[in-house]
């Protein structure tokens, strides 16, 4: 069964003045729908693969019996249908914090403030395009970082908590080359913090 493109829990206008409509749903019906369209050429390739989740497909892309090229947009646009599968899933107009996650996150940085200035930084310091990440590691600690691309977390064995997409696609509309602005904007429209 091919993947498809997810639906948002709310309509493109919801995260206004954050995250404007245009942004959204450009990001959402013109980029991540091309990341599946394109993951789902690699997959009718390979039946093989067919019935696999995109969690199991990036967690064993280098076991997987692809050539390079198809390696390679797995990698790609496997990556971008994943994260941006997560990121429709923490933003939103309405908070529903995850207190267990608050909790963890201030056991492990010391605070929110302070797992919020690293997160922040390793977004804005992203060369080009990528991700942020807030990560559970292979023994259930928490680590962020930034990864280039549509790399996923999951090549590496984690498991994504949170991620902002840092690709101009997602921001330059409304705040062109001020990432940080968005950044820092993000934070008004996730809603599990």
């Amino acid at each position: 069964m091919p993947f498809e493109l997810p639906e948002l829990a709310f309509d493109y206008t919801a995260l206004e003045p954050h995250i404007d409509a245009q942004t959204m749903e450009i990001h959402h019906t013109k980029h991540h729908q091309g990341y599946i369209t394109k993951l789902n050429a690699v997959i009718e390739k390979y039946p093989e693969l067919d019935g696999r989740s995109i969690e199991d497909l990036l967690e064993h892309l280098s076991d997987l019996p692809l050539d390079d090229v198809d390696k390679t947009a797995l990698r790609n646009n496997g990556g971008g249908h994943a994260n941006h599968s997560l990121f429709w899933s923490i933003i939103g107009p309405e908070k529903k914090v995850q207190d267990d996650l608050v909790e963890k996150i201030t056991e492990e940085f010391g605070s929110l403030d302070n797992f919020k200035e690293q997160f922040a930084t390793a977004a804005a310091t992203q060369f080009g395009s990528g991700w942020a990440w807030l990560v559970s590691d292979k023994n259930g600690a928490l680590q962020v970082y930034a990864t280039p691309n549509q790399d996923s977390p999951l090549m590496q064995g984690h498991k994504p908590l949170l991620g902002l997409d840092v690709w101009e696609h997602a921001y330059y509309l409304k705040y062109q080359n001020r990432r940080p602005e968005y950044i820092e904007a993000w934070w008004n429209v996730l809603t599990v913090l």
